[in-house]
C-alpha cells in the first residue's frame, strides 16, 4: 500500500484510516472526507483500507 495521500501528498502512518480506491490509490482521512469519498478522475468510492501490520 503507498504511504502518501494522492490528493495532498500527506504521509499516512500505518495506524491512520486510509480511505483506498479499486486502483490503489489512498488518500487520507480528511481527503477523503472532503471529496464525499467519491475518486474525482472516474468517480469510484474509496473506502476503507485493510488494516496495515507494523
Amino acid at each position: 500500500m503507498r504511504i502518501r495521500c494522492e490528493r495532498c501528498e500527506i504521509a499516512v502512518s500505518l495506524d491512520d484510516p486510509a480511505p483506498i480506491a479499486s486502483c490503489a490509490d489512498i488518500f487520507c482521512e480528511s481527503c477523503g472526507r472532503t471529496m464525499d469519498y467519491v475518486r474525482p478522475n472516474y468517480g469510484g468510492e474509496p473506502v476503507a483500507g485493510p488494516r496495515r501490520l507494523k
